[in-house]
């Protein structure tokens, strides 16, 4: 399992998609690493989540058409980090595991580094959602080689490498578009261990057949697409 490190060196912004999560924000900004801007996308939430988290420091981004996607390149948009991270904002995942991250891929480890998902307690990752998440792994490995344990939402690498891969989907697939144009442009991907809690308030994805439905559906249109052969700059 990766832990927080020094990065004192080193400057990263995290995009963390929001949508009504007023709940989790006080906890997850306060774990973000000291030093790193957070980029809170707000993506529609009437409870008070935008305003809030500017409250607590946060940079805030609107982002008014829906769709995790959105969110997230709004996010990535929005940075001028030399490295960006990504993280749920549902108290889901520690935003401080991240440091590390950052650290591996600025020492050379690896160019896009997720986080495996490893549930602790009862209610961190229903059945069904696990269920979807495993089968797409099965699906990515044959589509681009990438022998992946989980399609996870906690990520980093160079800000530069993602713009360069032109990512365009802007609901539930983006993160998988990312791997998978990442995968063909000769970037190194790897995963390391991450705990992954019972989130704060009700999923807006993956807590429910239907939603997890929707997410692979998307994902296996990103799958069924021709290579694209972004070049990522280094």
């Amino acid at each position: 399992m990766i832990s927080s490190s020094d990065t004192s060196d080193l400057r990263a912004d995290i995009v963390l998609p929001c949508l009504d999560e007023v709940a989790a924000l006080p906890w997850v900004l306060a774990s973000v690493p000291h030093g790193w801007r957070a980029i809170v996308v707000d993506n529609g939430s009437t409870d008070g989540s935008a305003e809030l988290a500017r409250s607590l420091g946060a940079t805030v981004v609107h982002e008014p058409r829906r769709g995790f996607g959105s969110a997230c390149h709004a996010g990535l948009l929005a940075s001028d980090a030399e490295f960006v991270c990504f993280c749920d904002c549902d108290g889901s995942l520690d935003p401080g595991l991240l440091a590390g991250f950052v650290r591996r891929i600025a020492d050379g480890e690896s160019d896009l580094l997720l986080g495996r998902r490893r549930p602790e307690g009862r209610g961190a990752w229903p059945l069904h959602a696990r269920a979807g998440n495993a089968a797409l792994a099965r699906m990515l490995r044959r589509r681009t080689g990438l022998r992946l344990r989980d399609l996870g939402p906690m990520r980093a690498a160079r800000r530069a490498d993602l713009l360069a891969l032109d990512l365009t989907d802007r609901r539930s697939g983006y993160p998988l578009q990312m791997v998978v144009r990442a995968a063909d442009a000769g970037l190194r991907v790897t995963e390391t261990d991450v705990p992954y809690l019972a989130r704060t308030g009700k999923s807006k994805v993956t807590g429910t057949w239907l939603g997890t439905w929707h997410a692979v559906r998307d994902m296996r249109a990103v799958l069924s697409g021709p290579p694209v052969r972004a070049g990522a700059s280094r």
